[in-house]
């Protein structure tokens, strides 16, 4: 494979244990292509933040680690790189529940992101003011106390701090977990207007699926910590078992919680 074809990110086979004995990841393997949108779905307690922390590699700060297969970036292995390195690369986790700091202001939350530079304060404020453009609210309240704005404006702080790191990969862990329906779609606009504009990768960790296949090209379906199904976001978005369990949806009309529990046992990707 040419160095123009390879993906951007390759999750190959790999096998996750956290406490050296619990088993969460099994033989997990995606691709994130440069210039793309990957969303990775599944319910809660799948694995998909596991999968993420396994790429930024924050999983040894909850005693888990990759024991099995490998993790590559632009054809380089990272799995066994530190965090602050992987950010450095251009891979940046936002996390899961936003997690800005509270006591500091928007802009100040926003300049963490940039603690890796060293290409000066001029450049900085440039990307504070690129951030500004994509987030016209958080211009507005840049003087605020994190721990005093809304979850979307926390949200939208998270990210624009991501971006402050200048990433070619962004790794975003449920963007839409508690919010109302109108931010979820104003955030994931703002992630296509990024992918589109400035060129920034993204893999999604998402459990609301509807959203998250209108906007990636391309999905991947986590149960128990495999890959049990994967495709172009319109083949998942018109595939029947995705409609059934994962969109609310099913050919046949509404199912009894009886049968809905009888069909569950009788998945096609866990027979």
């Amino acid at each position: 494979m040419s160095e123009a074809t390879k993906p951007l990110l390759s999750i190959s086979n790999i096998e996750v244990i956290y406490d050296h004995v619990i088993l969460v990841l099994r033989g997990v393997s995606l691709e994130v292509p440069e210039g793309g949108i990957v969303c990775l779905l599944g319910a809660n307690g799948a694995g998909k933040t596991t999968t993420l922390k396994s790429v930024s590699n924050l999983l040894r700060s909850e005693r888990g680690e990759v024991t099995k297969g490998f993790i590559e970036y632009r054809g380089k292995r990272i799995d066994r790189l530190t965090p602050n390195d992987v950010v450095k690369l251009g891979v940046v986790q936002v996390m899961e529940g936003r997690h800005c700091f509270g006591h500091l202001t928007v802009e100040e939350n926003l300049m963490t992101g940039a603690y890796t530079r060293r290409d000066g304060a001029g450049e900085i404020q440039k990307d504070i003011d690129l951030v500004y453009q994509y987030f016209p609210r958080l211009k507005e309240r840049r003087s605020a106390e994190a721990g005093y704005i809304s979850g979307g404006e926390q949200q939208m702080t998270a990210i624009g701090r991501a971006l402050m790191a200048r990433p070619n990969l962004i790794l975003l862990d449920e963007p839409s977990m508690g919010l109302a329906p109108q931010l979820v779609e104003e955030i994931f606009e703002i992630v296509a207007r990024l992918n589109r504009e400035q060129g920034v990768s993204f893999l999604v960790a998402e459990q609301n699926t509807n959203i998250a296949l209108r906007f990636a090209q391309y999905g991947y379906i986590l149960e128990n910590g495999r890959v049990v199904m994967d495709g172009t976001a319109e083949s998942l978005a018109n595939n029947e078992d995705v409609k059934e369990f994962y969109l609310g949806l099913s050919s046949d009309g509404r199912r009894s919680f009886r049968e809905t529990k009888h069909y569950r046992r009788r998945k096609r990707w866990l027979s």
